[in-house]
Order: structure tokens, then sequence, then C-alpha cells
């Protein structure tokens, strides 16, 4: 018997509060990074109205004083786009708190090593990657739509298409199912923070034409159900309207609710945190699973003990979609594919300065050049390794 069911998605915009957060977090690790690749940062923001916190620990040759920090923070802010005071929270106005100290020791001693190949996991947890061959990104329907909708929201915002759109907006996606393959688009959710005196029929019809049609493409139809700005207002917005937290959208920021999460935040953590880099490593794992035609679904999970080098366990699961079993794709994983955190580093490139990008839009399913966990170049080896 063929199951339909619908699954739903959501994303935010680069002003949503929390997505501010990530990205202002995300800047300070770029800007240790770009001065001392081998930093170690951990770092969270808090923003409400008017106001800033950063806080917590780095250890860097970095020469990167508070008056610089806090220059970098409203630099964020402005470029999201919270630079007038009528918003309420204003790059130029609002007060900034900075809390930065150094990584505790007991922490370093586990992930520092004479020998690089030896450097343990950051902390223990467990991460996982996830692929799936519904999208031509291998990512999940839902969450690749909803993630469209927020960027093109802030494109016709930014590029004054709609002057009244506002930095803060959502999106949700709700596709229909049948026998696991996505058939149609069934509801789309889409909210954007405006100015005073627009109406709702002017925001709807033009979000419609402007937004939602370009993104949904050959997949619109009149049938889809469309709910712009449900409540009727959105004028309060951004962190006036809503504390943000660092690593408060970790569903969005991956599968958007298709494959398990481990918990763990990415934004502002340095890739010596597994928390980032093994999750990217997971997401590049399942992608070239994938891509190489060993399963048409795939979610890798890995776990580490802190201060541990390799990990301390490997799953993969295929959803009864694989070619092969499942322990034989686990077997030619471990062949060709080192987990431990320096190897990760390395093979993903992971201590150049460019993560805020990712802290907007998602960390997966996107076609950017240091995205290097995106990449499909071990396909064509793990299809020979299956004798596919």
């Amino acid at each position: 018997m063929v199951r339909s069911f619908l699954f739903t998605s959501e994303s935010v915009t680069e002003g949503h509060p929390d997505k501010v957060c990530d990205q202002i977090s995300d800047a300070i690790l770029d800007e240790y990074l770009r001065q001392d690749p081998d930093s170690r940062v951990a770092v969270e923001t808090m923003a409400t109205t008017g106001f800033v916190v950063v806080a917590g620990e780095v250890t860097s040759k970095a020469k990167f004083n508070e008056k610089a920090q806090d220059e970098l923070v409203r630099k964020v802010i402005r470029e999201i786009g919270y630079d007038k005071p009528e918003l309420e929270f204003d790059a130029n106005t609002c007060e900034i708190m900075l809390r930065l100290h150094a990584q505790s020791p007991d922490i370093s001693q586990g992930i520092t090593a004479t020998d690089d190949k030896d450097q343990g996991a950051g902390d223990q947890g467990l991460m996982f990657g996830y692929a799936t061959n519904e999208t031509e990104e291998l990512m999940p329907m839902p969450i690749i739509l909803a993630h469209k909708l927020t960027k093109k929201l802030s494109d016709v915002r930014k590029s004054k298409e709609l002057p009244w759109v506002r930095p803060d907006g959502k999106s949700q996606v709700s596709v229909q199912y049948e026998d696991g393959k996505p058939k149609k688009i069934e509801t789309i959710v889409l909210s954007t923070q405006h100015a005073p005196n627009v109406s709702n029929s002017e925001i709807t019809n033009a979000l419609i034409e402007k937004v939602i049609k370009p993104v949904c493409g050959s997949l619109w139809n009149d049938k889809i159900k469309i709910h712009v700005n449900p409540t009727g207002k959105f004028e309060i917005g951004g962190p006036h309207g809503d504390t943000g937290l660092t690593g408060r959208k970790i569903i969005v920021d991956t599968y958007g609710g298709q494959g398990r999460h481990g918990g763990g935040a990415f934004s502002g953590k340095d890739p010596s945190k597994v928390d980032r880099s093994a999750c990217y490593m997971c997401r590049y794992i399942a992608k070239n699973i994938v891509a190489a035609g060993l399963a048409d679904k795939c979610e890798v999970q890995v776990a580490y003990a802190i201060g541990v080098a390799y990990p301390v366990s490997l799953m993969v699961n295929t959803f009864d979609t694989g070619k092969i079993p499942e322990e034989d794709i686990e077997n030619i994983v471990r062949k060709n594919f080192d987990m431990r955190p320096s190897a990760i580093i390395s093979q993903l490139d992971l201590k150049k300065p460019f993560y805020r990008k990712t802290a907007a839009y998602g960390h997966f399913g996107r076609n950017e050049p240091e995205f290097k966990w995106e990449n499909t170049d071990k396909a064509n080896l793990l299809r020979q390794a299956a004798g596919l």
C-alpha cells in the first residue's frame, strides 16, 4: 500500500533574531581564524531591544581587542539591515557587552597534541549527516524550498524591489509525499516584517508574485495553499520583537527535521569542536553515498569521547533504500573516510574564515566554493568499492 503523508520544514531570514546572533558569533570566529587559523573559539551571542551580549571562550594569537570586536558586531548588524532607529534595534546605537575569556585548560589539554593527527575531539557527543536524492542538492525538498523562499525574501528587500520588506522573516513549506517521494507542494507559509501603512493584501499579492512563484518554478500551481503574514500584521520584529540566541535554529541549519540531530549547535565554534566539523563530515559522507548510487537516502552517525581522536561509533542507515547491505557501506566508509578531528579539518579545509556565510539559509545543500562538505568527489571511489 502506498503511504501518503505531508512533511513540513521551516527557514528564517538573516534578520531573524536567532540568525542575527548566529552571524555575530560566526563573524567573530572568522576574524580570529583570519589572524590565527589555530584559534580555539566558542562564542555565544544574545540580542534584544537595543542590547547585544557576546560571551565565550577564546584562545588565540590574534590581535583582536574589545574596540575591534565592538566594531565588528555593529558591522554585522548593519549589513543585515538593522540600521534605523525605528526598528528599535540599530547598529549605530545599540549597547554591546563583550565577555570573552580563555578556553579551559582542562579542555585544551585534550585537544592539543604534539602530533596534530592525534588531536582529540573537543567534546563528547553524537553527530549526524543526511542526504536524499529527492532534489538536485541531495537535500529534502521542504527545507530546500523553505531556504530559497527566505533567501528570495531578503533579496527583494536588499534590492529595494519591495522596499517595505524589513529584515525579519520566516517561511514554512509542507510537501506531500507518496511512497517516500515528494509529489507536490501542499502549503506555503511566508511571513515578513514590514513597514507601517502597507496593507496585508498588498503584501500577499507582492510576495506571491515576487517571491513564491519564482521560487516554486515548475512546482507552482494555483492549488497550493498560501498563508502570508497570517496574523495580518508583522511590524515589530527582529531582536526588538523576540530575543535572539546563538544556536537556537539547529533544525533550520540542518535538514528541516528530516534526518536526526545530535543536539549541538554550529555557529561560534571553531572546527576543533566536533559538534560542527563532524556534522559537516557526516553530511559529506552521506552525500557521497547517495551520489554514488549506494542508496536513495542515507543518514550517517558518529560519536566521540572528549580528548580521543577516533570516533567511538559509526552508523549508516539507508532506510531500506541501500543497493548493498548497510554493514558493507559502513566498511567502505571506514576505509575511505578518516574521521579523526584533524583529518576532518584537513579534508574539508575548515580553518578558513568563511563561517559567517554558513550562518543563514542553511549549512547544507548550497553551492558555495568553501562548503567542501557539499562536494561529491568521492562518489566514483565509493561506487567502485561497492562493485556497482
